[in-house]
């Protein structure tokens, strides 16, 4: 089945990631996914919540579509008075998938949020932005150590997310907008360095699936996300 983009069926969109995009966060980065662009920043607070052990720190993570992210006008979220539940749902799945990457005994007693933002919006917007949002928080990581705040960097792994569905029955890898809209299959995975499973969520859109489907889109998802770890590995110069 020939792609919208012309892509192979295994091929990732274009992946541009700019780091240091805003001057102010202490991590920051810009990722571009095909159409796709999350801006992720990271911020360093002392302190960490309550339900967090004594001398151990945090990670978490907000996410938000800016308004005309998409095709038609979206209200902000601060307008309904409420986090949407779709956001809701996202900036947890971020901040699980984060927090798999960081020793939180090493962070400390410190908070790094992570707020993704994202000005467009073409297909997965969840996945982009942990995969940039794991490269802000190791530069966020990188300044605490550079200015003494921490010994050693607590990042321990890395983590990044990509999507594959099967659409009119051929499996696809990072699905667009188009295509995920058409998709019978849609699942998003989030694996470490070491092609270890972080979290899988996979949804069968008016048909189910059996378990060598999944197998297949799971192997699929393996392949871009080893090509988008080199990628952070090359924005970091390889040290995390």
């Amino acid at each position: 089945m020939d792609r919208i983009d012309g892509r192979k069926w295994d091929q990732l969109r274009p992946v541009k990631i700019t780091a240091g995009f805003v001057d102010y966060a202490e991590g920051s980065v810009l990722i571009e996914c095909g159409h796709t662009k999350v801006l992720c920043c990271a911020s360093v607070e002392q302190g960490a919540p309550r339900h967090v052990p004594e001398g151990t720190g945090w990670v978490t993570a907000e996410y938000s579509m800016l308004p005309r992210a998409n095709r038609e006008r979206s209200r902000r979220d601060i307008s309904k008075l409420k986090l949407s539940p779709r956001s809701a749902e996202i900036q947890r799945l971020i901040g699980r998938s984060l927090r798999a990457a960081v020793d939180l005994e090493a962070l400390g007693d410190h908070t790094i949020t992570i707020d993704c933002d994202v000005l467009q919006g073409d297909g997965g917007t969840r996945t982009a932005s942990v995969t940039g949002g794991f490269i802000a928080l190791a530069l966020a990581c990188r300044k605490m150590v550079e200015e003494g705040w921490i010994a050693e960097s607590p990042i321990r792994r890395c983590v990044a997310a990509v999507s594959a569905g099967i659409v009119g029955d051929a499996p696809m890898l990072d699905l667009c907008y188009e295509e995920d809209s058409h998709a019978m299959v849609d699942l998003n995975c989030i694996m470490d360095g070491e092609g270890r499973l972080i979290e899988i969520q996979g949804t069968g859109e008016g048909r189910s699936f059996t378990i060598e489907e999944q197998r297949e889109l799971v192997d699929l998802c393996a392949g871009g996300i080893r090509q988008l770890i080199a990628k952070q590995k090359e924005i970091l110069g390889g040290r995390l």
